[in-house]
């Protein structure tokens, strides 16, 4: 393949799951892919506690911001390889559903901004959260993405999402 995979990180609200996934995506995947996130319904800001986490972690956090995956439906938006989606169905959100023809899978994470408690409770949420995007992320990019039949490579991503759902 001679141009980066794009891949869309899809929650809700993109203001902290996928937003953290497009961060870990576009520095772990070094220039293999490109990752970008968008909600259904965005939120008019990222979460602070999402922007703190990543901060420290340094991330450059400069353009993050909540976007509609209606930019990424647009004519002149970038092919999209792999969708999926970070919601969590168990709190009963509602998943964005992207149509077309890249690869999706659910990789539920609950959401951390829901998290009661103490600061330090809260913030705790949201370092699970990047801890399981985190090895979600690691997993798929240990795929053998160019030598993979597409049924294998779907059976291996919905396998990400259920297996790293058991070890959280």
């Amino acid at each position: 393949m001679d141009r980066a995979y794009n891949v869309l990180f899809l929650c809700t609200h993109n203001s902290a799951r996928s937003v953290m996934a497009e961060c870990i995506l576009n520095r772990e995947g070094k220039g293999k892919f490109k990752a970008f996130s968008a909600g259904s319904a965005p939120s008019g800001r990222v979460n602070p506690y999402a922007l703190d986490l990543l901060r420290n972690s340094k991330y450059d956090i400069s353009a993050l911001r909540p976007k509609s995956w209606d930019e990424f439906a647009a004519p002149d938006a970038p092919q999209m390889d792999f969708v999926f989606t970070v919601c969590d169905d168990a709190a009963n959100e509602v998943c964005p559903v992207w149509p077309g023809q890249p690869m999706t899978a659910h990789w539920g994470v609950l959401d951390p901004s829901r998290a009661e408690g103490t600061e330090v409770e809260k913030r705790l949420a949201f370092a699970e959260a990047y801890k399981m995007l985190s090895r979600r992320i690691e997993l798929f990019l240990s795929l053998p993405l160019q030598s993979i039949d597409r049924l294998a490579l779907k059976r291996h991503l919905d396998d990400i999402g259920l297996h790293t759902q058991e070890e959280g």
